[in-house]
């Protein structure tokens, strides 16, 4: 067959490089069990930055690691009205609950909150009931430290149609988008983190208390935000996205319009 008897007889020892890139792989595939081998790869770069995707993936694969697809449900074939794209931090924040319970059987409720633009975690806040004015709360001391979005998306949801939250949406001026019943995907952005949520916080956890539960929901919080990449956002993590985009935006105010790239909205260079 014009095979070497060497390379027959004896087998490849991988180098020390390579056995270190995959235990990395396999560690970061222990704790993050829905990332695929590119989000893996996003995280390596730092420590390996000469490693490319193709060979994180093929020692992906070795190690098998590969994660298992969902089957879709079969729905028929609808009308679906399209989400209109936010061009800026704060244009839209979609609002979304999502359940789960504790060890004893109680049940929790945990209000998620993401900017549409940046992807980025604004809140979730976690107790066993939470009304239309504890809504209007959590709004409040977010838009302390990141203003008032000029727009909220949110299901038709008791809490959300409340004579407490539609009061506070018309004192601060802030427009209520609210879809139509029965259309989860016209709030598709919430949707979307909802599921990450899920798969990798709430499903990862057996909460017994409700101090517990927020600690860890915070945990991971800050982790989506700060360290997990995001494919919309370049492959970088969304609160670094939106501080770069911030910066972008004072640093084209500051420039005279003449310098300004018409196509990017960015300083010309």
């Amino acid at each position: 067959m014009g095979l070497s008897r060497d390379s027959y007889r004896h087998t490849p020892v991988p180098d020390q490089q390579t056995a270190a890139l995959s235990a990395a792989i396999i560690d970061i595939a222990q704790a993050r069990r829905r990332f695929g081998y590119r989000r893996i790869h996003d995280l390596l770069r730092p420590e390996f930055p000469s490693v490319n995707h193709k060979r994180v993936y093929r020692l992906y694969s070795a190690a098998k690691l590969a994660v298992r697809k969902r089957k879709k449900a079969k729905r028929p074939a609808s009308e679906r009205v399209p989400l209109q794209i936010a061009q800026m931090v704060n244009e839209v924040w979609s609002m979304d609950f999502v359940s789960d319970s504790l060890a004893n059987g109680r049940r929790i409720k945990c209000l998620t909150v993401a900017d549409d633009f940046s992807h980025e975690c604004v809140d979730i806040a976690t107790d066993y009931g939470i009304s239309g004015q504890y809504v209007t709360r959590l709004l409040d001391q977010a838009a302390i430290f990141r203003g008032y979005p000029r727009a909220v998306r949110t299901d038709n949801g008791p809490e959300f149609t409340s004579r407490a939250f539609m009061a506070w949406a018309q004192t601060h001026g802030i427009r209520h988008l609210l879809i139509e019943p029965g259309r989860p995907m016209q709030n598709g952005y919430i949707e979307s983190f909802n599921g990450k949520f899920r798969d990798e916080c709430l499903n990862e956890h057996w909460f017994e208390t409700l101090p517990q539960a927020r600690s860890a929901i915070a945990i991971w919080r800050q982790d989506f935000n700060e360290v997990r990449p995001h494919s919309s956002c370049r492959r970088m993590p969304p609160a670094k996205f939106a501080a770069l985009h911030r910066q972008h935006a004072d640093d084209a105010m500051q420039t005279p319009t003449n310098s300004i790239n018409l196509a990017t909205g960015l300083p010309a260079k």
